[in-house]
């Protein structure tokens, strides 16, 4: 798994680096792990990879993924997560701290980080546990938390739902530099429900979730924001009204950022069918109108990144009653696919979309990765934009419940690079 002494020339690629705004065809040099810089051809004794004409960028940041080892290995495990992210073009993830235990100790931080740089595919940034036991009750420690490894704070798929503790996750947070990612659901309004609010929800007869309790958790969490002058991340915002609410915010000067995944702008709670449960996400899937607002506000920047939110789970937990079903969606094989639909769309342009899914999760993540610029880590994803495929479950690397399965795709990577090593493709 050395990097070392690997001298490496990419030709025929179309480069694309949103974080430098290049978009040019060229030859990319790779050196003992590091990009060298861009060349028009392959210098001598360098080993030559053709990319074919095919765009050639930073490896995807990804950043919230569900982690299921410790506790749930059986559902998904570090190394098939990584064999996951490969596929995917992810090169540099976060994932979530509610695993069993939770990641709420300096220990089991630094054990996840390490566990999964032995793969040698992806690095692995943990967000640790903001409240002991992602409990929502007293905080953790997040100074030695910060000093094991963790890039932020919150409690995975769980809201921090006291106010009072929320404040001083917000205040303790910025004393150390780091955001608070919050899951932007009132529980009480959320408890026991399956799909969104709705007469979808009153005809197929199944508990739901009104799309208040988004906007209701959103508009507390700016209000504590601005009290405290915290970085607040919303994550996968899914709704119209909590994008406005967000969007107010930005222009206000708030120190509040977030992210939205690929089923809120390319599903809506339609897919759910016949009480499809490979469909059934947290938060759940919207209406039309609230799809096309989370494309808009891609397309306006309000939203900063895109993530997977990939979620897995074992067919146990999702062949029940849709009501009783697990919620969440595997999504990293199919995150850069989804999003290229907005391309193809003509919703965003393509550096626009790279964007979102390199240079920009990257910065809110500290993380040194996302871009081609000369001495950044060799983690790059070759993909063809154009080529047609077709999801199916069987076929995926890791985890199965995808609800994009027998969906068609235009765009397919074909090989990703970590530290100039080649992982996958």
């Amino acid at each position: 798994m050395s990097r070392l002494n690997t001298f490496r020339a990419f030709t025929g690629a179309r480069l694309i680096d949103p974080a430098a705004g290049l978009d040019r065809t060229g030859t990319l040099i790779v050196r003992d792990g590091a990009i060298e810089g861009i060349a028009d051809d392959a210098p001598d004794g360098a080993e030559v990879v053709d990319c074919g004409g095919a765009v050639l960028a930073p490896g995807l940041v990804d950043m919230r993924v569900g982690l299921r080892e410790p506790g749930e290995e059986h559902k998904e495990s570090l190394a098939g997560l990584a064999a996951s992210a490969a596929a995917g073009g992810v090169t540099t993830l976060m994932v979530l701290p509610d695993t069993d235990p939770p990641l709420d100790e300096p220990a089991l931080v630094e054990f996840v980080a390490r566990r999964a740089a032995s793969f040698g595919s992806v690095t692995v940034l943990p967000c640790a546990a903001a409240t002991k036991g992602c409990a929502g009750r007293e905080l953790a420690e997040m100074g030695l938390l910060q000093e094991a490894g963790a890039v932020a704070f919150g409690d995975g798929r769980h809201a921090i739902a006291e106010a009072r503790t929320m404040r001083l996750a917000l205040s303790y947070a910025r004393a150390f530099g780091a955001m608070v990612v919050q899951h932007p659901e009132e529980p009480s309004l959320a408890s026991r429900g399956a799909v969104t609010e709705g007469e979808l929800a009153t005809r197929l007869g199944l508990p739901s979730i009104p799309a208040a309790a988004e906007a209701l958790m959103v508009a507390r969490d700016l209000r504590l924001a601005a009290l405290t002058g915290g970085h607040l991340h919303v994550a996968h915002v899914s709704t119209a009204e909590a994008i406005g609410l967000i969007r107010e915010a930005k222009a206000r000067g708030l120190r509040v950022t977030c992210d939205t995944a690929p089923p809120y702008f390319d599903l809506n709670e339609t897919a759910i069918g016949e009480w499809r449960t490979y469909a059934k996400l947290s938060p759940p899937l919207r209406t039309e109108e609230d799809r096309q607002a989370v494309v808009a506000a891609l397309a306006d920047g309000t939203i900063d990144a895109i993530a997977s939110d990939h979620q897995p789970q074992d067919t146990d937990a999702k062949r029940l009653p849709f009501a009783q079903a697990e919620a969440g969606g595997a999504g990293l094989e199919t995150l850069l696919a989804v999003t290229l639909g907005l391309v193809h769309t003509g919703k965003l342009g393509l550096s626009e979309a790279l964007a979102l899914l390199t240079c920009r999760p990257a910065a809110l993540l500290g993380a040194k990765a996302g871009t081609l610029a000369k001495g950044a880590p060799a983690d790059l994803v070759l993909f063809d934009p154009d080529r047609a495929w077709q999801v199916r479950e069987e076929a995926l690397v890791g985890a199965r419940n995808t609800p994009f399965d027998g969906r068609p795709m235009q765009g397919r990577v074909l090989g990703t690079w970590k530290a100039g090593r080649r992982v996958f493709g």
